[in-house]
């Protein structure tokens, strides 16, 4: 099973992001979440520290500058999802990537503050 540290870079954008209203509080993340043609566009137009900014996990092993390099997408490369931070959740809690869960649940926590939900 891959191993994942925790993306310091992309706890930092999140946070922006949510100070910022830059999400979405509705949405399916099955519909929204970044597919590789979306992902290709986007590497096509940005830097790769920019793509890796919406992946709270790096892959322990996976060479700089892949895909591989990064999991646990929280946003569709524009705003972040709150449908992408429960994924997020979940997967790390179901696969016991246990940093990236409670980094996860964190800004779950710090989105609801900031949006008004109890």
């Amino acid at each position: 099973m891959a191993k994942y540290e925790v993306n310091e870079a992309a706890l930092q954008r999140a946070r922006q992001l949510i100070a910022s209203k830059q999400y979405v509080l509705d949405s399916d993340w099955g519909d929204v979440q970044p597919r590789a043609d979306t992902e290709n566009a986007f590497l096509d137009k940005h830097s790769w520290d920019e793509y890796a900014s919406w992946y709270l996990g790096l892959t322990d092993g996976a060479s700089a500058e892949t895909k591989a390099r990064y999991a646990f997408a929280y946003g569709d490369l524009r705003r972040l999802h709150r449908s992408g931070l429960i994924a997020c959740v979940y997967r790390a809690a179901e696969w016991r990537h246990k940093a990236i869960e409670l980094a996860a649940h964190n800004l779950l926590q710090e989105l609801d503050a900031a949006a008004g939900i109890k």
